[in-house]
């Protein structure tokens, strides 16, 4: 059975958040784990799908996972300079991984993207441990580009983000 992409249905919000904050935490993400103030960031479906597009990947009745495509600077944006859009929040359940979904949202985001008006380029932000994405990055063109590394908690310099980017 294939995975399809689609836009998140408001039913889906909480069962995507889970997924999304699941994966974050399985995977060692957070730093301070079921108390780290981004776990609520990423549960909070609502407040990504008012502010960008919020994609899922399905396989039959089963949610896989999702991400967030934000096409363009703006609330959801982090790091998306004027004609760029950004990838936030790819995550994929752990039970469905291997499957090729995280790269088939990551395929849809840069198809939006290259159907965006006046988008020349793709970026987002990684962690260093997340091998698999990093895979999946590469393996559709993405390039690291060290000079926009950055770190999003102040209180803590030793966190740095990876930035890739695709120019389109």
């Amino acid at each position: 059975m294939d995975i399809v992409i689609r836009r998140v249905e408001p039913t889906e919000y909480g069962t995507l958040g889970d997924i999304t904050a699941q994966a974050y935490l399985q995977d060692g993400l957070l730093t301070f784990g079921e108390s780290d103030w981004y776990l609520g960031e990423l549960k909070d479906v609502a407040k990504r799908a008012a502010a960008a597009d919020v994609l899922v990947a399905t396989q039959g009745d089963q949610l896989l996972g999702g991400v967030t495509f934000v096409p363009s600077p703006g609330p959801m944006a982090e790091l998306a300079r004027p004609g760029e859009a950004e990838i936030r929040m790819l995550a994929v359940a752990r039970a469905a991984r291997g499957r090729g979904a995280g790269e088939a949202l990551v395929r849809a985001c840069v198809e939006r993207a290259k159907a965006t008006d006046g988008c020349t380029g793709m970026v987002l932000s990684t962690q260093p441990s997340m091998h698999a994405a990093h895979r999946i990055y590469e393996r559709l063109g993405f390039t690291r580009a060290p000079e926009r590394d950055w770190n999003p908690i102040p209180e803590q310099p030793e966190f740095t983000l990876l930035t890739y980017q695709l120019t389109l």
